[in-house]
Parts: structure tokens; C-alpha cells; sequence
């Protein structure tokens, strides 16, 4: 049975969807005023594996992945650039698209813009005033009561003893109590503005999530997921907000994955140490970075590091080597040792990690018998294809794969050229002219090109 770490009760626990054989699942998606980075990556591929895998054991899944097209970010950006807020947006939507689709990432099946969700905020909003956990504060922002729900603290674990003596606590005069936060945010001059019952003015980041998803969902749905840093306040703010207004149970399971790091410190804009996705695939092909990114179990911290990302090249490669030349076959091997073993270790809250151990282990399997028994081997690298879609791997051209080269920026021989080179060394060889067949052998290799012998001849890959 599967069993997913809920970051609400602390631990792993069978998953039982609400409908049988249905999955909601909300995840919060990108601020769209810069270029996705490697921690904005992480999130993308984790809950795509996650979708992925759920539809894989016959669940039907409703995916949400949200883009906050508002937000104080937005409009910092969009003034300093001397463009509108709408065309800041447009161009970053675009960006993010191109970026994940580059990663492999599906899109999901609803992706949902604050800006496009207005009415349904200011009626929460209003549903809170209406139920006595928000309230009209004298700079014309609404405010959430925070001591009025009872269950505020038990996603993050805070108190709210704790929380009033911390340092994050934002002061706001306007607020009855430090730990309130703003649901809907009085216009300011030479802002954007919509109007609402309390005046013009925009929402707050954490109502847009809630009107979003219960609007897609329902007010009671399967899965959230974010990133850990959006377990406080984010987070708990939204089952605040969302319970407040519905009178109904939020979420049933939280799923938060860990940090990206470099040298020890969190991966991003804030601290200036991100590395967009766009620089990365400057260096890497793209299911490089994908596979990098799922060496880690999705709650560990990934460590990013250029050799983290080289390890991740040669690892794909190994597995890609292990498909080259098989025949085609749509067979299944009655053996499902493997299948079984991959599917414990995704049920066992979908640890990525022992997944790709168990395609290695298949690598070397048909690495074994593909000699003696091309056919077995071909059936075995169809369950390896398969096996790795479900982790959004291994679906190109194995000879595509290996002869794109390691760094995506690099310039060199043309293949035409390649395989002219290889021609004529077969020719000096063909002669028993060994020199010259090491001489161009040796040559490619300092050019990054590496031959490789066998019954149906001589294939090449780049380093």
C-alpha cells in the first residue's frame, strides 16, 4: 500500500484517497516575475513524479498547479522595468512553460491565475468577516483573526506563544494582534486595484491559494504540496483561511519537499545563490538535471553541485548504453521482480532513489544476456522504458541521448563529420593498418568522442 509522510501529523501513513480511485492534488506554483531556478525545478519534477506515478497504479488524478500573477514581487519588478504588470507576467508564464516542458514536467490539469479568481477571493474574504474570523482594520486592509482557530500552529508545529515572541512576527500597527495576517490589502497609489466591498485594493498572497484550490477541488481534497519553506506561514495560513470559510476539513495530506543547497546554505533569490534552470541546461541536457534532481529523496535536501550534476550525466548514460541497439519489442517478461521491487520503493512514500536502483539493476541485467539472448534482453529493456516513464525518464532515442554530448554549449565535430572519421577507420583496419585505426580512435577521444565496438558494428557518444 502506498504511504505518504503527512507533514500534518509527522509521519508516514497509508494513503487513502477520499473518492475511491480519485486523487486531488494542488500544488503552489510559481511567483511569475523572474526565471525559474533549480529549487523552483525541484518542486516541478517532485509532484510530477508524484502525478505520474498515481495515474501509474490506476488512480484518476486531478492535478492543480497555481501561478500567483499578483503580489507585492510583481509589481517591484514590473516598475522597475518600466513595463506592465500584464507583460512582466505573459513573458515569465511563457518562460515557465518552456522551462518545464524542457524537464519533462506534464502540465497540469488546471493551472489556475489569482488574477483570474477575484470574485471567488473577495467572497471567502467576506465569508470570514460573515464568520467572525476576519475583521476591518483601520488602514482599510481586511485581517485574519489568528487566535480564533483553534488548529493554527499544527501543520508547522509553532505555538502561538512562540510565534508572538519570535522575530518573524511582521508589525503592523493596523493588526489587533502581531500574528494576524492581511487577506485583502487597501489600494496604495499607482498600484493595481480591484474593487471590493471594503474598497479598492488586491488580495493577499495566501487567500489566492485558497479560493484557488477549493474553487478547483473542493473545500475537501486528497494532497497539497509546496516546497518546505512554505509550511510557515504560507501553509498554515491557508487551512486558517480555507476551514475558517468553509466550516470543513481542508486537506487531508501535506507533502513538502526539501531545500535545494549550495555549500550548506538554501538555494535561493533572496540570498543571490540560485542557478536558473535556463543556466543549468546551458551545461546539461535536460533529463540530466531531472535525473539529479530525483537522486534525492523528494523531503532530503539535494545538494547541487556540478559534480552531483556529472555523476547524474554518467548514471544516464550507463542506462542509456544498456538500450542501445535493442530491437524493438511491445513484450512484457513474465518475470515482475523488478516491477515489484520499483513499485515498493515508490509506495514507500516515493523514494526516487531506490526506484532508480532498481533500473540499474535491470541496466546490468541486460547488459548480461543481451549477447546469448538478444530477445530476453529486448523485452527487459522494454520494462526499463516503461519503468523510467513513470519517473519521466528514458523515453528518447538512446542513440540521440548519447551522441548530444555532455555540455549542451559545447562546440565540436559534426556527427556527418564523426562518421566519416569512423568509415575510414574501419578502412585502416579493414587493411590491418592498426596505427592509423588507434590514431583516429585517439583522436576522437581528445575531441570528447568515444567509439565503441561490437557484433553490429562501430557506434560512438560524446563524453
Amino acid at each position: 500500500m502506498l504511504t505518504i509522510y503527512n507533514t500534518l501529523i509527522k509521519q508516514k501513513a497509508p494513503f487513502i484517497s477520499i473518492k475511491p480511485g480519485k486523487v486531488g492534488l494542488y500544488v503552489c506554483g510559481m511567483t511569475v516575475y523572474d526565471y525559474c531556478h533549480v529549487g523552483h525545478a525541484r518542486v516541478m519534477v517532485v509532484f510530477d513524479v508524484v502525478v505520474r506515478y498515481l495515474r501509474s497504479i490506476g488512480y484518476q488524478v486531478t492535478y492543480v498547479r497555481n501561478i500567483t500573477d499578483i503580489d507585492d514581487k510583481i509589481i517591484q519588478r514590473a516598475k522597475e522595468n518600466g513595463e506592465s504588470i500584464e507583460q512582466l507576467t505573459a513573458r515569465f508564464i511563457q518562460a515557465m512553460h518552456e522551462d518545464t516542458e524542457l524537464l519533462g514536467v506534464l502540465r497540469p490539469d488546471y493551472e489556475p491565475r489569482a488574477t483570474e479568481f477575484l470574485p471567488k477571493i473577495i467572497e471567502m474574504v467576506q465569508q470570514l468577516l460573515d464568520n467572525g474570523y476576519a475583521y476591518l482594520a483601520n488602514n482599510g486592509d481586511v485581517c485574519y483573526t489568528v487566535s480564533r482557530f483553534n488548529g493554527y500552529g499544527n501543520l508547522s508545529g509553532k505555538r502561538l506563544e512562540e510565534l508572538r515572541a519570535g522575530e518573524r512576527v511582521e508589525v503592523n500597527e493596523a493588526k489587533q494582534d502581531p500574528l494576524d495576517f492581511v487577506l485583502w490589502k487597501a489600494a496604495k497609489p499607482k498600484e493595481p486595484s480591484w474593487e471590493s466591498p471594503w474598497g479598492p485594493g488586491r488580495p493577499g498572497w495566501h487567500i489566492e491559494c485558497s479560493a484557488m484550490s477549493t474553487t478547483c477541488l473542493g473545500n475537501h481534497f486528497d494532497i497539497h504540496g509546496g516546497g518546505m519553506d512554505l509550511q510557515f506561514p504560507h501553509h498554515e495560513n491557508e487551512i486558517a483561511q480555507s476551514e475558517g470559510a468553509t466550516g470543513e476539513s481542508f486537506v487531508n495530506v501535506w507533502m513538502h519537499n526539501g531545500f535545494v543547497r549550495i555549500n550548506e546554505e538554501k538555494m535561493s533569490k533572496s540570498l543571490g545563490n540560485f542557478f536558473t534552470v535556463r543556466e543549468v541546461l546551458k551545461q546539461y541536457p535536460p533529463e540530466v538535471m531531472r535525473y539529479f534532481i530525483l537522486t534525492s529523496h523528494y523531503r532530503s535536501s539535494l545538494n547541487y553541485s556540478e559534480q552531483n550534476l556529472e555523476t547524474a550525466q554518467q548514471a544516464l548514460t550507463r542506462l542509456y548504453t544498456a538500450l542501445r541497439g535493442l530491437p524493438q519489442t511491445d513484450q512484457v517478461g513474465a518475470d515482475d521482480s523488478f516491477q515489484h521491487r520499483f513499485n515498493l520503493a515508490m509506495e514507500d512514500d516515493f523514494n526516487t532513489p531506490e526506484a532508480l536502483a532498481v533500473l540499474f539493476e535491470l541496466a546490468r541485467e541486460i547488459n548480461k544476456i543481451r549477447v546469448p539472448d538478444v530477445f530476453t534482453a529486448a523485452i527487459l529493456g522494454n520494462e526499463l522504458r516503461q519503468l523510467g516513464d513513470i519517473l519521466g525518464l528514458l523515453q528518447t532515442v538512446p542513440e540521440v541521448f548519447l551522441q548530444q554530448g555532455h555540455h549542451q554549449d559545447q562546440v565540436g565535430l559534426a556527427p556527418m563529420e564523426i562518421e566519416t572519421l569512423i568509415v575510414q577507420r574501419q578502412a585502416a583496419r579493414a587493411r590491418k593498418d592498426w596505427s592509423e585505426a588507434d590514431r583516429i580512435r585517439l583522436s576522437l577521444k581528445t575531441q570528447g568522442i568515444l567509439l565503441e565496438d561490437g557484433d553490429q558494428g562501430t557506434t560512438w557518444r560524446k563524453e
